[in-house]
């Protein structure tokens, strides 16, 4: 599920706004809702994250999505 939050003057993972199944839907409702101007996509191990940022940087709120590890990406111990 993609996750969209808004900054709340403290932290940028602040306020919960909603989640979708798809990351199209999650980046019309974030355009919609807080209006951001510039979106930077970072994969990580575990999520793929999508800072949501004002057109000077200011940041304003991020899209979140956990991702499952699969199988075969961890080495195999045979010792």
């Amino acid at each position: 599920m993609w996750k969209i939050y808004k900054y709340d003057g403290h932290y940028i993972q602040g306020e919960f706004i909603s989640q979708h199944s798809t990351e199209s839907a999650a980046r019309k409702k974030a355009a919609k809702i807080i209006g951001h101007k510039r979106e930077e996509r970072k994969k990580r191990k575990e999520e793929i994250v999508i800072w949501l940022d004002a057109e000077n940087g200011t940041p304003m709120g991020v899209i979140v999505k956990k991702t499952r590890k699969k199988k075969g990406d961890e080495m195999v111990s045979t010792g």
